[in-house]
């Protein structure tokens, strides 16, 4: 007979046991990490002739999530990790690309300019759990002025 020490390590055991199973079958799911391709002549920098700090400063705190530019770092390959920030990618292609900016009308750019300048200069893009982990995209003040300077510009 067990006791209700044993009992209940026994029930710890089988439930490590069981999220472990769980953890290795979902690693069976991974997300798309191809990217489309990316045509220099859509390109929002590009077609705008964006200054080279400004060009910087979008492919270091925008381009991953809004273009078709995306660097996939180990840990996208672990599932469920990899399709939160599949997620996101998505997400953030869907709200505005960057990469398809010869795409849009000129009613999509004008709302999505003002979008635009209105996160960045509000701190909401690029997001803290983006930044938290790419250091180099969290932005200074000054060249969030730069980028939304810019952005008024267009």
């Amino acid at each position: 007979m067990l006791h209700g020490t044993q009992y209940s390590t026994m029930k710890k055991s089988y439930l490590f046991l069981a999220l472990a199973v769980v953890f290795v079958i979902i690693q069976f799911f991974p997300i798309d990490k191809n990217n489309p391709p990316a045509d220099a002549a859509k390109d929002f920098l590009a077609v705008n002739n964006a200054p080279a700090e400004v060009v910087k400063l979008f492919h270091t705190a925008c381009y991953d999530c809004h273009a078709h530019t995306t660097v996939y770092p180990w840990y996208t390959s672990v599932a469920p990790v990899s399709w939160f920030i599949g997620n996101h990618i998505a997400e953030g292609r869907q709200h505005s690309n960057y990469s398809l900016w010869t795409e849009y009308n000129a009613e999509q750019k004008e709302r999505k300019l003002e979008e635009t300048i209105k996160v960045i200069a509000d701190k909401e893009m690029p997001m803290l759990t983006y930044w938290m982990i790419h250091w180099e995209a969290k932005i200074s003040p000054e060249e969030r002025k730069t980028m939304t300077d810019w952005l008024e510009t267009l």
